[in-house]
């Protein structure tokens, strides 16, 4: 096989969806799986749902919540409790209606999200204001049917995710958990997936069904498209009145909780590939790199290898004494030209090239992912310039997504110029809006682009509403959207 087998064979601008895939197959993050609309996640995928959690999981058990898990399968009575919630998720629901040949009786919902079966738990669990606040997080799969039009990480029948639900006294312990999480949604995607978002509210028609208010995380992929990363909820007591969730004050009365939930999934890993990727293939930040630095012996003789690999080893315990995380890739059945192109296509974001001549002068090659270029260096100095350079890789990423960003973030000033914006780049069309559901609507039925968010920090009105003309009263930032 050569390296044009296995190498990307579209451009990331001519073809993007069919590049995405390629990337996705050939960095070997995941496959197709037997069972039509699901996805196999491979080691090097998953070790970057690791990174993600390594970084989520501390800081959360750090402000006092705790992990815990719930059954996959819901009872349908139980579903019945919050119809106008669930009714949602009803046509993306897989039923468990059998055991063998034999018919169960109450059918089961595999669960599409973990409000039902949590919440039925949490009205036992809380009689006191002193129960308060409960502070959970769940670290699962969802199952949503998605049989047709999946795309690996971004739709599939089943993700793994990360999903939030909490309980509080009052609106105002609600409202500090929403933005409290929200604020660490974005420090995770901005600093270590280098993935630049816009933070904001989703207006009524685009919100969670059953919560108060949704905060959300916008980004602009490769293609002009916008991608939700997470998302925070103010669940009012949507939730806590029909599952009887209430608690005894502090004033001695009774009273239904407030509630929040937030979950990102593992389409952070799609959004990696399709902000960073190149047509080379993938372009790993290096703070989520699972490898973040590889290394490869050049030799050409019995005498040169001998000296070359042990040189390789070296390095290799310098940086792993330094906890940098490094491979030394010292496989003779592949050419130095053959290991480039495949860790080129695996993202990796430092090559090191040990070679007879660097041997002898007492020096190392640093080859950048990102740009391709290349440092020689003293190896005394091997730590210092590594750790340098991958600061560098980690920062050129965000600010050539940031640059792409707001390159993609058009500010409109009416129908005609949103219509052909869209058609033309896509992206960001920051518009004026009067506020009213049916512009929203006739919006998406002609142009396809939704409201991806109202901004968090109120923007100067410059026009009218962009679809009526009528006198407009926010900003919102539309898209359209995977």
């Amino acid at each position: 096989m050569s390296v044009k087998d296995v190498g990307i064979t579209v451009s990331k601008d001519k073809d993007f969806s069919e590049w995405y895939t390629q990337v996705i197959l050939k960095a070997e993050l995941a496959d197709y799986s037997a069972a039509k609309g699901f996805m196999v996640l491979r080691p090097n995928g998953y070790e970057m749902w690791e990174k993600i959690r390594e970084f989520i999981d501390p800081r959360i058990k750090k402000t006092g919540h705790r992990n815990a898990y719930f059954p996959l399968l819901i009872p349908e009575s139980l579903i019945k409790k919050e119809a106008e919630h669930f009714a949602g998720f009803t046509p993306e629901v897989f039923w468990v209606t059998h055991t063998g040949n034999n018919e169960i009786g109450e059918r089961l919902a595999t669960r599409p999200t973990s409000e039902t079966i949590a919440y039925h738990s949490y009205a036992k669990w809380i009689q006191s204001w002193r129960n308060l606040p409960l502070l959970l997080n769940f670290w699962n799969s969802v199952l949503r049917a998605e049989i047709t039009g999946t795309k690996p990480f971004i739709r599939t029948s089943e993700f793994l995710w990360q999903e939030g639900h909490t309980v509080h006294e009052n609106k105002e312990d609600a409202d500090k958990e929403v933005f409290m999480i929200l604020n660490l949604y974005r420090e995770l995607i901005e600093d270590i997936l280098a993935i630049p978002v816009i933070l904001g509210k989703k207006t009524e028609q685009e919100k969670f069904v059953g919560a108060l208010y949704t905060t959300t995380l916008e980004a602009i992929m490769g293609d002009g498209k916008a991608l939700q990363m997470g998302t925070s909820h103010n669940l009012g007591q949507n939730f806590s009145i029909p599952f009887g969730i209430k608690y005894l004050g502090r004033d001695e009365k009774e009273h239904f909780a407030w509630q929040a939930s937030w979950g990102v999934s593992w389409r952070l890993i799609g959004a990696v590939v399709m902000v960073h990727g190149d047509d080379k293939g993938l372009v790993l930040p290096p703070k989520i790199a699972p490898i973040q630095v590889v290394i490869v012996p050049i030799f050409f003789s019995d005498d040169d290898k001998k000296n070359v690999n042990n040189m390789a080893i070296e390095v290799q315990e310098k940086l792993e004494k330094a906890k940098i995380a490094c491979f030394n890739d010292s496989r003779e059945q592949f050419t130095p030209g053959w290991k480039f192109n495949e860790w080129e296509l695996k993202g990796i974001p430092l090559r090191i090239e040990i070679g007879p001549r660097d041997f002898r002068e007492g020096k190392v090659i640093l080859v950048r992912r990102d740009t391709n270029e290349k440092l020689s260096i003293k190896y005394e100095e091997l730590i210092d310039n590594v750790n340098s350079t991958l600061e560098q890789i980690q920062k050129n990423l965000f600010d050539k997504a940031k640059k792409f960003l707001n390159e993609h973030t058009e500010k409109i000033q009416n129908y005609d110029q949103f219509k052909n914006v869209l058609i033309e780049k896509g992206g960001f069309l920051k518009a004026c809006w009067c506020s009213k559901q049916e512009c929203e609507d006739q919006i998406k039925d002609e142009t396809g682009a939704t409201i991806r968010a109202i901004p968090l920090e109120e923007e100067p009105i410059w026009s009218n509403c962009v679809y009526c003309g009528n006198r407009s009263n926010q900003v919102a930032y539309f898209a359209r959207a995977y």
